[in-house]
């Protein structure tokens, strides 16, 4: 299994009239906390698409909203991976407060496609090599 922390504060153009994230951003959260965890592991999206062709599209999210996050409020995105990728790969994210509790989580589930034949295809090996440390 392998986790990854990232801490990013709730801006203003983020929320809506009660001050609250706006629950449409919270996939950008997803997304933050994937690339950031990736690139922790000395993985990155550019040389996935630009080097080895692959892309991975998000085929299904599943959200629950337990609190909201307020304006101004620092949060920490925990992504987690606790299976080895094989033709698709889940994030599991939770989203804590500056106050260390739960308010969100969610589990975001992408598949790899060959950028050439827009066919879906297994995890690069390349990528499979780092990730095997934590299995």
């Amino acid at each position: 299994m392998y986790s990854f922390d990232f801490h990013k504060r709730v801006r203003y153009g983020e929320t809506d009239m009660m001050g609250y994230l706006y629950y449409g951003n919270y996939a950008q959260l997803y997304e933050i906390g994937r690339v950031e965890t990736m690139r922790s592991l000395g993985l990155t999206y550019k040389e996935l698409e630009e080097v080895h062709r692959i892309m991975m599209p998000v085929v299904a999210v599943e959200a629950r909203f337990l609190a909201p996050a307020l304006y101004d409020e620092m949060l920490t995105i925990r992504t987690i991976l606790d299976t080895l990728p094989g033709r698709t790969i889940i994030f599991k994210n939770e989203i804590y407060n500056a106050s260390e509790k739960l308010i969100h989580d969610a589990k975001v589930k992408l598949v790899f496609i060959d950028m050439n034949s827009q066919k879906m295809v297994s995890c690069p090996e390349y990528m499979l090599k780092t990730l095997r440390a934590w299995f």
